[in-house]
């Protein structure tokens, strides 16, 4: 015996189909906009509820990520980026990720991978190239003394205006939802309207 209902997650409209079965835990797959989910038979209502939105998120955030990796640009501009280093540092992937909210990326000196917010690759070329300089720059020192962000800029020049881009792109995030309505529709490109940036 099924259910099935429509939610909205993070804008997104998802039919979720729900089924009984003998399984020991939630287990949710998406296909497409179709969120499936196998449901214990001793799991409550409520408890089902409750996991919706939260497993159609992950999975969401999955899939996305999933897509973004697919297109290999940013691997090859992270190695031309590495190459400026007088000694570069070692690359061997790049990965978008979906997980990062607090950081725009991560570099780890033992696999060789950036790890990049998701965000990112929405941004401006020049803005993504900043911050790989920043990350690979941490394999040189490891906090941002003078001598990092020396680095960073002799390697990627654009990294002060990249910063100043980054910092107003968090606090629009931050204060979106506290902006009055007028505000926000003045911040939306009306149809037609070239982008700004």
């Amino acid at each position: 015996m099924s259910d099935s209902r429509t939610v909205s997650v993070d804008g997104i409209e998802l039919t979720v189909v729900i089924q009984r079965k003998r399984v020991k835990n939630l287990n949710a797959r998406l296909h497409g906009t179709t969120v499936k989910l196998s449901v214990p038979y001793h799991a409550t209502r409520e408890e089902v509820e409750r996991a919706i939105p939260e497993l159609a998120r992950t999975l969401l955030r999955r899939a996305r990520a999933s897509r973004v990796n697919r297109e290999e640009d940013a691997f090859a501009l992270a190695r031309k980026v590495a190459a400026r280093f007088p000694r570069p540092p070692e690359v061997r992937g790049v990965a978008f990720v979906t997980t990062q909210r607090s950081r725009w990326g991560s570099y780890s000196s033992a696999t060789g991978t950036i790890r990049l917010n998701a965000v990112l690759r929405q941004m401006p070329r020049w803005v993504l190239e900043a911050v790989v300089a920043h990350e690979l720059a941490h394999a040189v020192h490891l906090g941002h003394s003078d001598s990092f962000w020396a680095l960073v800029r002799r390697v990627c020049p654009g990294t002060d205006r990249a910063n100043a881009f980054l910092e107003g792109v968090s606090w629009l995030a931050g204060s979106w939802q506290r902006l009055p309505p007028v505000e926000r529709a003045l911040l939306v490109p009306t149809p037609g309207e070239e982008d700004p940036v």
